[in-house]
């Protein structure tokens, strides 16, 4: 996850317990749990220590994940988080969404050959059936490492049919992509994008209740998540 508030109310809820990491020079997180028979491992961004703030986007997102990997070798990637999204497209604040498939709206590239490299378009694993019962939405996840948009990124998120944005999960995608590590994401709408608010004061003004709901549909997911492994094993 890419911050620590959004993280706190699962932290609490679920009992994790925080560990050390093997990468002091880093500002990685980490936490475990069991939850059932599921070995939970959850990785924050952390705090960049030369700005004192949370370690958004792409850059740490990248590094985080690949940490993860070679520390845990996760059998599904689960990545929680907030997102911004669109009136537009149905959305509402809290709004939980189910990623259907991630990409980039702020890298373009128009070399030749290079259009579809730079948005990536990569998969994200499917839970048709678990999204119906736990009433998430599906959305193209869509990151940039901008809190706000231009005009060309709104003409890019526009074209899909539903989509949020944010400022990871993309690059997570390509590093389990790399490694063939199955990806699922789930996002908690804190802002309207065409709202006419302020992303940055919407975001804020939100984060606690978007956080919430994140949570608990976490947790759904996880209970779901369990009953699949034990049917698949009996």
């Amino acid at each position: 996850m890419a911050m620590e508030a959004e993280a706190a109310p699962l932290i609490e809820r679920l009992g994790f317990s925080k560990v050390e990491t093997d990468e002091p020079q880093l500002p990685f997180l980490a936490y475990e749990t069991q939850f059932g028979e599921l070995e939970l491992s959850l990785v924050i961004n952390g705090k960049d220590r030369r700005f004192g703030v949370e370690s958004v986007g792409t850059q740490p997102a990248t590094l985080a994940t690949f940490w993860a990997i070679k520390r845990y070798n996760p059998e599904l990637i689960l990545n929680a988080g907030t997102c911004g999204a669109f009136i537009s497209k149905g959305s509402d604040i809290a709004d939980v969404y189910i990623s259907e498939s991630f990409r980039f709206h702020d890298r373009r590239i128009s070399i030749p050959g290079y259009q579809a490299y730079g948005y990536g378009d990569y998969p994200a694993h499917t839970f048709t059936e678990m999204a119906e019962e736990l009433g998430l939405k599906y959305a193209t996840v869509s990151t940039g490492n901008s809190l706000d948009m231009c005009d060309t990124d709104m003409e890019i998120i526009d074209s899909l049919p539903v989509a949020v944005k944010e400022m990871e999960a993309a690059a997570i995608a390509w590093v389990a992509e790399q490694y063939g590590t199955p990806l699922v994401a789930l996002k908690s709408v804190t802002d309207l994008v065409d709202g006419g608010k302020l992303a940055q004061e919407e975001f804020v003004e939100n984060l606690g209740k978007a956080s919430r709901a994140l949570t608990e549909k976490t947790v759904s997911f996880l209970e779901a998540l369990q009953k699949i492994n034990a049917a698949e094993t009996a």
